[in-house]
């Protein structure tokens, strides 16, 4: 009796043995995840067990006690592979070696925007996201207010811990946004333009918008940084759509131009507030080093190809602007057939 007990027991530790130190996961994909919101090991043995993380309950607790988990494990997302042992799981926890997570930033142009953008990213419901960002007081430690908040989002993609909370979030944009503009003597070139890092964001996020093409790029951020010297009204139409909350609008009507708001820069001279969307790196880039011109106008070509004329007077924009309008009238008319 005394043989087969003492065989059942060194069957049980070679069992153990290998749970422990060689393979416990055996679910079909090559990755999992799971969350961890402390409620207790028990509940979560529970849960990895039933999502065939682990092959079971007990082995995972006492190896849990033996190397104090409940005490270090903290509440966030972990990634495990597939043929995992127990013990890496176990370290895993133990060590706080939370999933990470891409932080895709694109093209934003709201705070709401970018309140749904943390909801799909992080735990973070977008109702209490859109409700720190336009809060002033949340904002005051980073330096930003809620006209400015968008300027310490620079796209990119941001690999970061699930779990990271709001002022994590924006501690690390702060951090990149420091290390953007000491790169490549941008804050000197902003100097030398007469305009402030913000006030550059803010250009390049309007001119973003104007054209995909680099090289019109330029020549307009030349014609309004031309007409800020001049103190003369930008005139830029993105203004218009953000100032009317509406994207969707493919053309500037002569009513639009009156809308009452500090982002209409038909009726207020000088930049926006604050920005009107993420603009592109290359484009704040475009903005710092666009070239001396006496271009103070501009308008899209009639052959609708996306590039535009640009003018150093009056006259000639408006001999540009009359083709163009023509060609769009027609244009118009032929699709309404």
């Amino acid at each position: 009796m005394k043989k087969i007990f003492t065989l059942f027991l060194s069957g049980l530790l070679i069992y153990e043995a290998i749970n422990v130190f060689i393979i416990t996961t055996h679910f079909g994909k090559e990755k999992m995840s799971f969350d961890y919101k402390s409620q207790g090991l028990s509940s979560l043995a529970d849960t990895l067990v039933a999502k065939k993380i682990i092959l079971d309950k007990p082995s995972f607790l006492i190896l849990s006690k033996i190397l104090n988990v409940e005490s270090k494990i903290k509440p966030g997302k972990y990634l495990v592979k597939k043929n995992t042992s127990l013990l890496s799981i176990i370290r895993m926890l133990r060590n706080r070696q939370q999933a990470t997570v891409n932080f895709v930033l694109n093209k934003v142009r709201t705070r709401a925007e970018l309140a749904q953008l943390v909801e799909r990213t992080f735990p973070i419901d977008s109702s209490t996201a859109a409700a720190f960002f336009n809060n002033n007081d949340s904002l005051a430690p980073f330096g930003v207010d809620t006209t400015q908040l968008l300027t310490l989002f620079l796209p990119n993609t941001y690999t970061m811990y699930w779990s990271t909370t709001l002022p994590k979030l924006m501690q690390k944009m702060k951090e990149q946004e420091a290390q953007f503009w000491k790169a490549n003597n941008r804050l000197e070139k902003a100097k030398t333009i007469g305009l402030t890092p913000q006030q550059v964001y803010t250009l390049a996020s309007i001119v973003d918008e104007e054209t995909n093409y680099e090289s019109d790029k330029s020549l307009i951020a030349s014609v309004y940084q031309n007409r800020l010297k001049k103190n003369m009204l930008l005139q830029a139409c993105p203004t218009i759509k953000f100032a009317m909350q509406d994207f969707t609008i493919t053309r500037i009507y002569e009513k639009y131009l009156s809308t009452p708001s500090l982002y209409n820069t038909y009726k207020y001279k000088g930049l926006t507030p604050g920005p009107i969307g993420t603009p592109h790196p290359k484009t704040i880039d475009i903005v710092l080093n666009a070239p001396k011109t006496d271009y103070l106008y501009f308008v899209a070509k009639a052959d609708f190809s996306g590039y535009h004329h640009f003018s150093a007077t009056y006259e000639e924009h408006n001999k540009f602007a009359k083709e163009y309008q023509q060609k769009l009238d027609e244009y118009l008319q032929k699709k309404k057939r």
